[in-house]
């Protein structure tokens, strides 16, 4: 059996009972394709980077299963005619894949990008100094011809 994840967006114009009721049916169809359904995770209403249907936020959840290799074209073929299910993915993890769903967030790193970024800002500003003093001489010289 393979690990596998389902990645779900729920539309938000449902209530609690029929987002459950869709995510039940979701863990049913894996059930009934062989698959064992583990963790699910709710991250809740989130809002959407490009609007969906007219919609431009929803719910998401991610349920980990394993099941045989037919059964996640199986679900996705399900999920596709699901009229709440605004968005889905089934994606297989690998055996070493060790990952959680919510990334998380070092606080070395935006030190260093701070730091990296700090000469490029200044590289930026020269050419902007450059530009402007050129931009009088300019209108000067054009002031002059009329």
């Amino acid at each position: 059996m393979n690990k596998y994840e389902l990645a779900l967006v729920i539309s938000a114009k449902l209530d609690d009972e029929a987002r459950t009721a869709v995510l039940d049916r979701a863990k049913e169809y894996i059930s009934r394709h062989g698959g064992v359904v583990g963790e699910t995770e709710e991250w809740g209403k989130r809002k959407l980077a490009y609007e969906i249907q007219k919609q431009t936020e929803a719910y998401y959840y991610f349920v980990q299963f394993e099941a045989e290799g037919e059964t996640p074209n199986e679900l996705e073929g399900r999920m596709r005619i699901m009229d709440n299910v605004l968005r889905y993915l089934v994606v297989r993890k690998g055996e070493n894949d060790v990952f959680s769903v919510v990334p998380e967030k070092t606080e070395e790193a935006p030190a260093e990008e701070e730091a990296e970024e700090a000469p490029a800002e200044e590289v930026e500003e020269a050419p902007a100094e450059e530009e402007a003093e050129e931009a009088p001489a300019e209108e000067a010289a054009e002031a002059a011809e009329e």
